[in-house]
């Protein structure tokens, strides 16, 4: 029996015509498949709906490539919903529609101003401790807006300097128990609680989905059995397509747990 105790509204957006024109910073381009890339989007939407969560798709924006990576674009502490300032200037127009669905959802809205960047894959929450990764597409402002913006709500934020990541949640992320996985070189680990080196890329990112069951990307194999052998309940998903573009499992959904002002 699963124990969906996170279930709730899991926003996610469709890849656009020109999702093969997408970002890629650290990666050499290599081309995108757009039928396999939406093949891959509907089977990792059935994966959350089928762990509990309710999916919804936030309006398309067909021409910003790179909106299915949704997580950057919004950040939920509680029942708030901080709209981000990508630091890529090309994708700020992602924004808008996200504000609608989250508004729709019943959450309060706050934004971060210029000249502060900040974006949601910078930004991993472990309980009341939120790290946020600083020196890529995030900025020291852009972290200090949403401290002052979630401290009134119990939170506190500890920047991380970052490598050479995409984002924080490229390198590290978090197991439903709290503790951390990924790759500390890419990170100043010594900000951050003990991190769980892992040794393959893909397998820094891990999706908490309720109680025990983890979303891993299949190009991991050797993180899904140590996950495995640790009685993770691991689900592996194939998300080759958006791995050409930096992205990962994470970056493309937004989580909200029931309770947040979700409906």
């Amino acid at each position: 029996m699963h124990d969906y105790t996170s279930a709730g509204v899991a926003l996610t957006r469709r890849p656009g015509p020109d999702l093969a024109r997408g970002i890629v910073t650290h990666l050499p381009r290599t081309p995108v498949d757009p039928v396999l890339a939406m093949r891959q989007y509907v089977i990792y939407q059935e994966v959350l709906a089928s762990a509990g969560w309710r999916v919804r798709e936030v309006d398309p924006a067909p021409e910003h490539p790179d909106s299915v990576f949704v997580e950057d674009t919004v950040v939920v502490c509680g029942d708030l919903a901080v709209l981000t300032r990508p630091g890529a200037q090309g994708r700020r127009g992602e924004v808008e529609g996200v504000e609608a669905s989250v508004r729709s959802l019943g959450l309060r809205v706050a934004r971060v101003e210029p000249p502060g960047r900040l974006e949601g894959g910078d930004v991993l929450q472990v309980g009341a401790r939120v790290y946020v990764g600083v020196g890529g597409r995030t900025d020291v402002e852009g972290a200090d807006q949403l401290a002052r913006l979630i401290k009134p709500l119990g939170y506190e934020v500890e920047p991380v300097a970052l490598g050479p990541a995409v984002h924080l949640k490229s390198a590290v992320t978090a197991l439903p128990d709290g503790s951390l996985i990924g790759l500390p070189h890419l990170v100043e680990a010594q900000a951050m609680a003990p991190v769980r080196a892992v040794s393959e890329e893909p397998g820094a990112c891990v999706l908490p989905l309720g109680g025990r069951e983890v979303m891993v990307s299949a190009a991991a194999p050797a993180t899904i059995r140590a996950l495995a052998a640790a009685r993770w309940r691991v689900v592996p998903v194939d998300i080759s397509e958006f791995e050409k573009l930096e992205g990962s499992v994470t970056c493309l959904s937004v989580l909200l747990p029931d309770g947040a002002g979700t409906v």
